[in-house]
């Protein structure tokens, strides 16, 4: 059992994924991408801050051991201050850190994160990228599609699993590097 630090409410939780339902997502995920992208030459891999960055980490690393595909561009991208509410909240904002060393002009850019709920990271995420210049086109990969939250018409290109998550409920990714396992848990208060 999960509890909140600052409730007295138990909360509850139920595995969506385990390691190896997400492995098996994430070797799919990587084939519909090689279907599309071929060898990567003109597509880069860009990872929304912070919890996006695991996933295209993951996927940058399956593509290159398992499919041998080389010289994967991958970038991470801090949409912190292009949120629309950004000064909203009570406490002070903590950015991440950007980081594409490359150019995304006429590129095939496949934005990437854990997951989709609102849309409103996404959209935030197109308005910075525009900042590295104009990108060909513009894709999404998400593990974990929460379908019937999305405020914007915003869907993913590829996603590993749909989920129907009610608003009292909570998607939590966690990633080995990050957290100790490889799990995808629906939350519930």
């Amino acid at each position: 059992m999960l509890s909140e630090s600052n409730s007295d409410f138990p909360m509850s939780q139920k595995v969506l994924l385990n390691a190896t339902e997400i492995n098996i997502a994430l070797n799919r995920l990587a084939c519909q991408l090689i279907e599309k992208h071929d060898d990567f030459s003109k597509t880069v891999l860009i990872g929304i801050q912070p919890r996006g960055i695991f996933l295209a980490e993951r996927m940058k690393s399956l593509l290159e051991t398992e499919y041998k595909i080389k010289n994967i561009k991958l970038g991470y991208l801090d949409i912190t201050f292009f949120r629309d509410d950004f000064r909203r909240g009570e406490k002070p904002l903590e950015a991440n850190k950007t980081d594409i060393n490359f150019i995304v002009e006429d590129k095939n850019v496949v934005f990437i994160d854990d997951v989709l709920f609102t849309g409103r990271s996404i959209r935030s995420a197109l308005t910075a990228v525009q900042s590295f210049g104009r990108p060909l086109e513009i894709e999404l990969l998400t593990l974990i599609d929460r379908r019937f939250s999305r405020h914007l018409p915003i869907q993913p290109d590829y996603r590993g699993r749909q989920v129907d998550a009610i608003n009292g409920e909570k998607v939590k990714v966690c990633w080995k590097e990050n957290d100790g396992e490889d799990a995808v848990y629906l939350v519930k208060s």
